[in-house]
């Protein structure tokens, strides 16, 4: 229930605290006193559109708070967590509206977008008037109600189930289509590629240790021009060591004539044969060890070269060979057992599209068994609201190609208000009396039953009197036995009926420097006056007070 509002600095009202009661609250007072602004000023609390020209001339900004009480298990709790604000005992939606035209939203004093706060604010306030259609022109809206009215909020969650569910597959199925798809566009380039790669059969890593051995080949090829030139000086023809062995041979023999002047000759010469074989060893060593198969460059440099060759026909390096071939043979598997696979899915989605069509089937039986027992209802109230004639009904219209979270249904709501004429959408076919009261039919069929906890009324009893304001005096007494009502009215019988009663008056202030809107509560006498002037006009008469006093123990 709304139990507080709070008004600063918006249009008249410089200053307004209320305390607000369960049961049937009526606001009345004179034409022009500011009850449509104390309903703008909510409306603005509940996310309604900001607009400069709600601020008080003067003040830089005005602001409204409203302060709900709402049960556990309220949907505004939900839309709460959802959008992370503390959910606290009390819900405390405050809005502030600066003269330049922006607005700030907060709820239990978080900074929330105007939409959230739209959106909590429309779970828990509905303001209804003769030009209001916020509650008739979306379609969903009656849908909504219809299921409210019906009972039927599991089979909603389960048809709601059962189509994420047919979503999931038919989106499992397209992306494997899409999959399968592709592979066969590219199924004649991919086995190209896998041939190509399988046999070149590349190896991470391969690429760097071909080009190490390649470099060591060339310089191995470099290198054999010196071993060989140095080959030719120490072991070709004019090679030093057979004359130098020569030599020393005959020197040997002048020396073991007991010529001993040549010995330090001899052992020269030795030593250098010796450092000369030592040499010739040392060159044979390296020979052997830069032996190479010339082939076996050309084979390396091949090699090397094809694995670069794919490497840029890919646009990767050489190493990722290897996973361009994984992944063309993916492609392969993929079109061989996509099919496969996409046959199941097809089967799941089928399956999962028989369990909607199901569910939503019985949910339209449910719909159509609620709408009937939904318009004879509301006819029902139709009578003493001065429409005995008039008819009703709910429009169910069922597509079973329609497939939706919704189910198969598009339901509105259309009355015919004289025998004859055409039924027709409320907005269209009902004037604004007529609308007022088909809305009230509505909402005290429904009030137990998907309704806001708290119901506002702009005066929907205008233009009608005497027995009519009555009728809609007891609806809306009981509609408040289940929710709270707020009712702006001119009508006394309906005034009569309230569990509290604000009059809403203009107030000077300082003398006249300036008026402002002033609210109070009435009981007792002050009660009695107010309805005393309700039914007499300006000037009220003992009759009036008389008549006043009448209706108030005839409703009590």
């Amino acid at each position: 229930m709304l139990t507080a509002l709070s008004v600063r600095n918006i249009v008249l009202i410089d200053q307004l605290d209320l305390g607000l009661d369960t049961g049937l609250t009526v606001l009345t007072g004179e034409t022009g006193a500011g009850k449509s602004i104390l309903l703008d000023a909510l409306t603005l609390a509940l996310g309604g559109r900001g607009d400069a020209s709600l601020v008080r001339k003067g003040a830089e900004s005005g602001q409204v708070v409203a302060v709900l009480q709402l049960p556990p298990g309220h949907p505004a709790r939900q839309a709460l967590r959802e959008g992370d604000i503390n959910d606290d005992d009390e819900l405390i939606l405050r809005r502030v509206q600066f003269a330049d035209g922006r607005t700030r939203a907060f709820i239990n004093d978080q900074p929330v977008s105007a939409t959230l706060l739209q959106r909590v604010g429309s779970l828990v306030v509905e303001i209804h008037g003769q030009h209001d259609d916020r509650a008739l022109v979306d379609v969903n809206t009656h849908r909504d109600a219809l299921d409210a009215f019906g009972g039927d909020e599991a089979l909603v969650g389960a048809v709601r189930s059962t189509f994420e569910a047919l979503a999931e597959a038919n989106a499992a199925v397209a992306d494997q289509r899409a999959l399968v798809a592709d592979a066969a566009a590219k199924e004649e380039f991919a086995r190209h590629v896998v041939d190509e790669l399988a046999k070149l059969a590349p190896q991470a890593g391969e690429e760097e240790e071909l080009a190490e051995r390649r470099q060591h080949l060339m310089q191995l090829e470099r290198a054999a021009e010196e071993v060989r030139d140095a080959d030719e000086v120490i072991n070709g023809s004019a090679a030093p060591g057979p004359m130098l062995a020569s030599l020393m041979r005959r020197l040997m023999r002048k020396a073991d004539t007991g010529n001993s002047i040549f010995q330090p000759l001899v052992e020269a010469l030795d030593a250098s044969l010796v450092t000369l074989d030592r040499t010739s060893d040392a060159l044979e060593t390296l020979k052997r060890e830069m032996a190479y198969d010339p082939q076996e460059l050309e084979k390396v440099e091949e090699r090397l070269f094809a694995l670069r060759g794919a490497a840029r026909k890919h646009g990767v390096a050489p190493d990722d060979l290897p996973a361009v071939l994984a992944r063309y043979k993916a492609d392969l598997e993929m079109l061989e057992n996509g099919e496969a696979s996409l046959t199941k899915l097809e089967e799941a989605a089928a399956a999962a599209r028989a369990a909607y069509v199901a569910v939503a089937k019985k949910l339209s039986a449910a719909r159509s068994k609620a709408a009937s027992a939904l318009s004879k209802a509301v006819e029902g109230e139709l009578p003493d609201l001065k429409l005995g004639s008039a008819r009703f009904i709910v429009d169910h219209q069922v597509d079973e190609s329609r497939v939706a979270a919704s189910g198969f249904d598009q339901i509105a709501f259309h009355v015919q208000t004289n025998p004859g004429t055409s039924p027709g959408p409320l907005l269209k076919v009902a004037s604004g009396g007529e609308l007022s009261r088909f809305l009230l039919a509505l909402k005290v069929v429904l009030a137990d039953r998907g309704s806001a906890p708290v119901l506002i009324f702009d005066e929907i009893d205008t233009g009608v009197g005497g027995a009519v304001a009555d009728a809609i005096g007891r609806r809306l007494a009981r509609l408040a036995s289940k929710v709270q009502v707020l009712c702006v009215t001119h009508a006394p019988q309906v005034a009569a009926r309230a569990h509290s009663h604000l009059l809403i008056e203009k107030q000077a202030v300082e003398e006249g420097a300036f008026v402002r809107t002033h609210v109070r509560g009435l009981d007792g006498e002050n009660r009695r006056e107010e309805v005393a002037r309700m039914l007499a006009g300006a000037k009220v008469t003992e009759e009036a007070r008389a008549a006043a006093s009448k209706l108030i123990s005839e409703v009590s």
